[in-house]
């Protein structure tokens, strides 16, 4: 099934297969997704080709300056037919919502948000009401256009699973991309390929996938590293460490096994981490959260089986 949905991906994605691989390992691991880059790499097409190889409820919302919380969750309204009060249930009742342009929304939106990504549920009226499941957040953002934009605080952040980057394509996958759309929309043609207790069958699953206490060491190894690093003011929270180790064992079962290996923990690292450190004044100016991801990784001694 899960291959079935990297190949549905993949028929309008060109050369996205590790961009792929984390959508869906972010789907497994019950987690939010933040596409970041500049404009017109395919972030919302990215975005739409997930959505619709799920058999689940879809919603859209391109967040503006003037979008207000009640937008996005809904509101309690008097009735005057009635003489009652009244909920009206905002988008986020969805199984996938993608938020276009986050940073756009102002703060008191997206505080609107962190209630919804981390409990799943929202509560309008003193009552509270649950999200379907699974429900996933994927939201884009342009993190070199800073015209118009609110940046993420650091709670909200911390709330995203992943943080995805797809780059520019090389020409020659260019050049396929243009032949691909030349005389039609593969968009158009893309259906779903699994289901709603599908995916909650899988997820289960995922549960069971073997976490060692040499890896538990290796993980726990490299989140200490960014709470002591020289040039990071805040490290990985707790709720960082958890999110890791869901993704790991989604990871491992994605490639078939029941058990995780140091490569998870490696392949993972980047884009899991990286946007949940803040640098102080000095990282700003002499490196960057990457950098001091990877420095990490080469510092923290790798476990290896022991005859």
């Amino acid at each position: 099934m899960l291959q079935s949905m990297k190949e549905n991906i993949a028929k309008v994605m060109i050369d996205k297969e590790k961009e792929i691989e984390l959508m869906i390992i972010a789907l497994l691991s019950d987690g939010h997704i933040l596409l970041e880059d500049v404009p017109g790499t395919g972030k919302t097409t990215m975005a739409k080709c997930f959505s619709k190889s799920i058999d689940g409820s879809f919603n859209r919302l391109q967040f503006t300056p003037d979008t207000l919380p009640s937008d996005i969750v809904g509101q309690e309204y008097f009735d005057v037919k009635t003489s009652d009060f009244k909920v009206r249930k905002g988008p986020v009742f969805n199984n996938v919502l993608l938020i276009d342009e986050i940073n756009r929304a102002v703060p008191r939106t997206q505080s609107a948000l962190l209630e919804l990504m981390e409990e799943k549920h929202v509560t309008l009226g003193g009552t509270t009401y649950h999200l379907p499941k699974p429900f996933c957040v994927i939201a884009t953002q342009n993190p070199y256009d800073s015209i118009g934009t609110f940046p993420l605080p650091d709670a909200q952040l911390d709330r995203f699973l992943l943080t995805i980057r797809q780059g520019y394509p090389t020409p020659e996958k260019e050049k396929m991309m243009l032949r691909r759309f030349r005389s039609s929309n593969p968009l158009e043609i893309i259906e779903s390929v699994i289901s709603i207790d599908e995916i909650l069958q899988l997820k289960q699953s995922v549960k069971d996938v073997l976490v060692s206490e040499a890896i538990e060491d290796y993980m726990m190894g490299i989140v200490q590293k960014t709470r002591l690093h020289q040039y990071v003011d805040v490290g990985v929270s707790p709720r960082g460490s958890l999110a890791y180790m869901r993704a790991i064992q989604s990871r491992a079962f994605l490639y078939g096994r029941d058990f995780s290996t140091p490569e998870d923990v490696k392949e993972l690292a980047l884009p899991l981490l990286a946007h949940r450190i803040s640098l102080n004044v000095e990282g700003e100016v002499k490196t960057s959260k990457e950098a001091i991801i990877h420095e990490i990784l080469d510092l923290v001694p790798v476990p290896v089986e022991t005859p």
